[in-house]
């Protein structure tokens, strides 16, 4: 009597567990129907008929709609595949300067205010150049001097009343005095601080009065009508760089302001280290609202290759890797499909569709190689159905 009843419970628990298998996992149907198990399950209402219509177009049951398999399928949409690469740089003037004393004295004179644009040649600060304009003063008479005296030896050569060696002691008096009055002149031009470039005026770090020495740190000038953005680059995107590539630029102080730029210059070595290679853009400033110093966000986008974009639910999973079913031409196609980008409404993959494919997201359980299929209509939209096949 024992052995009666756990022969009747055994049997029970795998009836069970065969309902379960066949609920829970769809594509176990076909198997339990090839050893007679399904339709009893069906005819003892275990399994729903729907469920049973999807185990494979079962011809005793069938869709109720007729045509196959019915399934949620729409075709993929192109999107084009973007490299965008992002950087963060460092501004700077087109060109600057730092101007420096070229020889100690005391600042008599500043001619400039921080933030002030200079052209080139402007004076910018003077320093006491009393001793060197006395010094231009001995240097222009010793000069007068020699020119008289070259003027009357060579009065007296036509005459032949001085010797070749008295006019060669002239000629040589005075080139040496012209050589001197240049020199005084140079040196008292060192005591004029002038701007070499047109630009901006930075901050002052002397004032009149001050004592400078040589080398002394007067001023900074830079000319910001454009910025040079320095910034580094993955060298995987060396080969597509190219002098003249636009960029957007960002500064992170003021993220709503978008500014193009372009490509200024390019290194020609790629750092070791770190495997970047060095890249400057140029940016306009016309109404100098920006500053050299400051930091930028940079972002270059390549345009890649166009994907076919896909529901998420479409993407399914065998031994050989990722696949997805489509339609065509109204029959059910396994088509590998690998994964090129993931987003949160949508996969890009790379398959070998055929226009006219229609991507299934809903029904794929049910789906089998070469099975009918039909295209369920969705709720607002007009319904699709795969192109007929060619006679």
């Amino acid at each position: 009597m024992a052995l009666w009843k756990q022969v009747v419970l055994t049997a029970m628990l795998a009836m069970i567990g065969a309902v379960v298998w066949a609920v829970y996992v769809p594509t176990s149907q076909p198997m339990l129907d090839r050893i007679g198990l399904l339709q009893p399950m069906r005819d003892l209402g275990l399994i729903a008929e729907a469920a049973e219509d999807l185990a494979g177009g079962n011809p005793k049951g069938g869709n109720r709609g007729g045509g196959g398999t019915e399934v949620v399928a729409s075709a993929p949409q192109e999107i084009v595949l973007n490299d965008v690469i992002s950087a963060i740089g460092s501004a700077r003037g087109t060109r600057s300067v730092t101007l420096q004393a070229e020889v100690e004295g005391q600042v008599t004179a500043i001619r400039v205010a921080a933030g002030d644009v200079v052209q080139a040649g402007q004076l910018v600060a003077e320093l006491d150049s009393e001793a060197a304009r006395i010094a231009l003063d001995r240097a222009s008479l010793i000069l007068s001097d020699s020119r008289a005296t070259s003027a009357r030896v060579g009065v007296l050569q036509a005459r032949g009343a001085v010797t070749d060696l008295q006019v060669q002691d002239a000629d040589l008096a005075l080139k040496t005095a012209e050589l001197q009055y240049r020199a005084a002149q140079f040196e008292l031009s060192r005591h004029r601080i002038e701007a070499p470039i047109g630009g901006t005026v930075g901050l002052l770090e002397v004032e009149v009065g001050d004592r400078v020495r040589t080398g002394d740190q007067i001023t900074r000038i830079e000319d910001q009508s454009s910025l040079i953005v320095d910034f580094r680059v993955p060298e995987r995107i060396v080969s597509r760089l190219a002098l003249g590539l636009g960029v957007k630029v960002v500064p992170l102080a003021d993220p709503d302001l978008m500014l193009d730029g372009k490509i200024f210059a390019l290194d020609n070595r790629v750092e070791e280290a770190s495997r970047t290679l060095m890249v400057q853009a140029a940016i306009a400033n016309t109404d100098n609202r920006l500053r050299a110093g400051m930091a930028f966000s940079i972002t270059l986008t390549f345009q890649g290759e166009a994907h076919p974009a896909v529901d998420p639910l479409a993407i399914q999973w065998g031994s050989a890797g990722s696949f997805v079913w489509v339609v065509r031409e109204g029959k059910a196609v396994q088509l590998p499909a690998r994964i090129v980008q993931r987003n949160a409404a949508s996969v890009l993959i790379a398959a070998d569709l055929m226009p006219g494919d229609l991507v299934v997201t809903e029904g794929v359980q049910a789906l089998r190689p070469g099975a009918d299929v039909k295209i369920a209509p969705v709720e607002g939209e007009a319904v699709l159905q795969p192109a007929a096949q060619k006679s």
